[in-house]
């Protein structure tokens, strides 16, 4: 879609944007330094780094670079590139890019710091299948960041109908490889319903 069209304004001065890249470094790098403070394992507990791993749930799960999860992310970054857009047409001001992805990547790093919480460690392992969850490795954490940015990043650049098919494939792809996707891990985690969660462990 058309940075004029989605409410977000294109080109801001190169100062200002500049500001703008060296804060989101540093909110990545303060998530970064987080959840090492909160004991995260900086890579898979496993002692290998693996550009992508394809279970769903084994020990591997969220430690690596890449795994089907991330497509959730990637989604992450259209939906708030969505939310700047209703931003800035309900305050009748389209938004900096900058500063519209500098709020994505602090929300983004907020959660990752929230879901590697004891508190949604066990929510997860109590109300879905990934009773196997154990936490995402810091790599996977800020990979997990940077697939959201991308996510952001062909938001801006693509069609609205593109990018809502791609969300689309994106989340029947996962639900029929690994019977998840974001639609719900969001509903199992708020409301968890005991017929999915016996759907999603009989393959598991």
């Amino acid at each position: 879609m058309l940075a004029a069209e989605a409410g977000i304004a294109g080109r801001k001065p190169a100062a200002a944007t500049s500001a703008l890249w060296t804060l989101a470094c540093l909110v990545a790098m303060g998530a970064f330094a987080a959840l090492l403070a909160m004991g995260r394992s900086a890579i898979c507990p496993c002692g290998t780094v693996e550009l992508w791993h394809g279970a769903a749930n084994d020990d591997g799960t969220s430690q690596h670079v890449s795994d089907w999860y991330s497509l959730s992310h990637v989604i992450h970054g259209f939906l708030f590139y969505g939310a700047a857009h209703l931003v800035g047409r309900l305050r009748g001001r389209a938004l900096g890019f900058g500063a519209a992805l500098f709020a994505a990547i602090l929300v983004e790093g907020g959660w990752e710091l929230l879901e590697n919480s004891a508190f949604i460690i066990d929510r997860y392992r109590e109300t879905t299948a990934s009773d196997a969850y154990a936490g995402d490795s810091v790599l996977n954490s800020m990979a997990d960041i940077a697939f959201m940015a991308l996510g952001f990043f062909v938001a801006r650049l693509a069609p609205v109908w593109t990018v809502v098919l791609a969300a689309i494939f994106m989340e029947l792809l996962a639900l029929y490889v690994i019977r998840d996707n974001l639609t719900l891990n969001v509903l199992m985690i708020l409301w968890p319903l005991d017929a999915v969660r016996d759907w999603q462990a009989a393959v598991r």
